[in-house]
């Protein structure tokens, strides 16, 4: 069935390709969208599902399975490099420069088109492999584009710039970790581009604040525990009445079950906490057991005392929080 959802899904990828084409009648298109529906439906079958993207398009299997049949046909053998002509090779970077020139005004559905047919003409050339990486990756189909930068690879294992936008897709599925490897290899090609830096930086910066001692949100927990006026901030807050109760309160279980586990019995408070007091939140109401907003508000309050003793460290902390994008600078098309 697996087999069946990839061919519904090129099927379905290649309407959208037409339907991005804007070469079509306004009742043709809405005959293509209710196609798509259809297909969606009857497969179960989503867009947004990129692990059923195939190497190649829908368009490239028919060109590449009627050159087989007709080659079949002659007799002939398979088709190489040294095989395709002059003339051949020439449509072939027509079309390239007609992609790069979608790029360029940001019609990046066209692009894959183009780009598309070059490879038909001569599926040798890593460039146009490239080429579509980078309008797929613009278009959001990072799976698609990891794709063809592994073909362009494999055509031209010294590709910088193949390297180079793999490791941007990778970054862009959250697989830092592969895509630093990928920014080393192109720097290794290509030592002198500033691009393949700083991407390789922001993946590494990734990869750390995503480790398991990197703590929540990417904040790093052993640097704040190490920081003195992160500790002293703790300290006084942790001297304040206010705060001595709202932790009285979360501990007997005042504002409900901790860790979202309906029905869990409340965590036993500690023998140097105050025992059964009533809980309160810091706006001085009482806080009803299971009251969830009664947490959020106490939290709310904390937060706020946080701000007003301590802003330059809170501060530090949203700037730990900001994340980094690489950069696809170098996204110009050869």
């Amino acid at each position: 069935m697996t087999d069946h959802k990839r061919l519904a899904f090129s099927i379905i990828q290649f309407l959208h390709d037409q339907l991005q084409s804007g070469n079509r009648s306004s009742d043709a298109q809405e005959s293509l969208e209710v196609a798509v529906q259809c297909l969606e439906t009857a497969f179960e079958v989503s867009t947004e599902d990129q692990s059923l993207a195939v190497a190649i398009t829908l368009p490239e299997i028919f060109a590449l399975a009627t050159q087989k049949s007709s080659q079949v046909n002659n007799n002939s053998s398979s088709p190489t490099p040294s095989s395709i002509s002059e003339e051949q090779r020439a449509e072939a970077e027509r079309l390239k420069c007609d992609g790069n020139d979608q790029m360029k005004v940001e019609n990046f559905a066209a692009a894959v088109e183009f780009y598309s047919k070059a490879i038909t003409i001569n599926p040798h050339n890593a460039v146009y492999f490239c080429n579509r990486a980078a309008a797929y990756s613009k278009l959001g189909n990072y799976a698609a584009a990891v794709q063809d930068c592994e073909l362009a690879i494999s055509i031209d294992p010294s590709y910088s710039k193949a390297f180079g936008r793999m490791g941007l897709a990778l970054a862009s599925l959250n697989k830092h970790t592969e895509a630093a490897s990928y920014y080393k290899k192109a720097l290794e090609l290509d030592p002198d581009n500033d691009t393949y830096k700083n991407n390789l930086k922001v993946a590494e910066e990734k990869m750390e604040t995503s480790s398991p001692t990197a703590g929540v949100g990417g904040v790093d927990l052993a640097g704040l525990l190490s920081n003195p006026g992160f500790m002293n901030m703790a300290s006084s807050l942790m001297n304040n009445p206010q705060v001595q109760q709202l932790m009285s309160g979360m501990m007997s279980g005042a504002y409900g079950p901790m860790g979202g586990a309906a029905g869990a019995a409340p965590a036993a408070a500690p023998a140097a906490a105050p025992a059964a007091a009533p809980a309160t939140a810091l706006s001085g109401g009482p806080a009803p057991a299971g009251d969830l907003s009664g947490l959020i508000q106490a939290g709310q309050q904390f937060a706020q005392q946080m701000q007003q003793q301590n802003p330059e460290l809170i501060e530090q902390l949203r700037s730990q929080i900001r994340n980094r994008t690489p950069s696809s600078s170098n996204e110009e098309q050869p």
